[in-house]
């Protein structure tokens, strides 16, 4: 198990476990601020590093990440070493958010987890809209929020408002967003506004969860 960080208040009445994407480590701008900025509006953020990235780090590896079902059982380790003592979400960033959204989909989830969080999904690889993986998505019965740049390569606004996801899945749109929400300077908005924003309503949304 690789280190865990931590961020938020230690008496949070929610829990979020947040995981990496495919090619930034736990540490990235991105993870930090959304740890930071969660963690600010009440919510306790624990990380963790899948064990492909925790050998990228060491140099004792520099293969690509498994495929996001074989990472179901680090997740769920992860959520055994991190603990909660009340609701937890679950979630990440792009491949973190899909092997959240798989982990959720058993049957035996439903009373580990009260949300999932989804940070930019992956839902085809860029420029392959016929290769959709909202198969990860299908099954589960928890709320889901996704915080989505409208115009994300693996999923925009206009692709993803087509797909059949399930009624309990909630949007938030990062306005001009790419892959990390982060607009064209031409918008006016900078990545940290796309960031506020949807910590904001990430805040909101935990709210209206249920234990």
């Amino acid at each position: 198990m690789s280190t865990i960080i931590r961020d938020g208040p230690e008496n949070a009445q929610v829990t979020l476990i947040l995981a990496h994407g495919a090619g930034a480590p736990m540490d990235s701008p991105f993870m930090d601020a959304f740890a930071t900025l969660l963690g600010e509006r009440g919510i306790a953020v624990a990380r963790f590093e899948f064990a492909y990235m925790a050998g990228r780090r060491t140099g004792s590896s520099k293969r690509p990440p498994p495929r996001a079902e074989k990472l179901v059982e680090e997740f769920d380790a992860a959520l055994d070493a991190i603990g909660s003592r009340g609701p937890t979400i679950i979630g990440g960033k792009s491949l973190g958010g899909r092997v959240a959204s798989l982990a959720a989909s058993r049957a035996e989830s439903e009373t580990r987890y009260c949300g999932v969080l989804c940070l930019s999904f992956p839902f085809h690889p860029p420029k392959r809209p016929e290769k959709l993986r909202t198969n990860a998505l299908a099954d589960v019965t928890v709320p889901i929020l996704i915080c989505q740049g409208t115009r994300d390569p693996f999923g925009n606004v206009d692709e993803v408002m087509t797909y059949d996801l399930p009624s309990q899945t909630r949007f938030f749109w990062a306005p001009d967003g790419d892959h990390d929400l982060v607009p064209r300077k031409a918008t006016g908005l900078s990545a940290h506004d796309n960031w506020i924003a949807a910590a904001d309503a990430i805040s909101k949304w935990s709210e209206t969860l249920s234990p």
